[in-house]
């Protein structure tokens, strides 16, 4: 009785722990096809990536400081 026992615990065990790996890799699939389905999306919007966004926006901001440094410039030399 006690050996029939601690085989049905190992089975329902053993399904458990098969249960959870489906559901772990189900999770994952649904993840990788939202990440896909986004991606397929940005790109038809014609959006940019934050990185490229980023540094535009450092660059911007240099040429910003260097013009700013030429119009003082030009100020006192007049």
């Amino acid at each position: 009785m006690i050996k029939s026992k601690d085989k049905m615990l190992d089975d329902i065990a053993h399904v458990a722990g098969g249960t959870l790996s489906i559901f772990s890799g189900l999770g994952e699939n649904i993840r990788e096809d939202v990440k896909t389905r986004i991606d397929e999306i940005a790109h038809r919007l014609d959006l940019v990536p934050r990185e490229d966004f980023e540094r535009l926006e450092a660059l911007v901001q240099t040429q910003e400081k260097r013009i700013q440094t030429l119009e003082k410039s030009l100020k006192i030399k007049k």
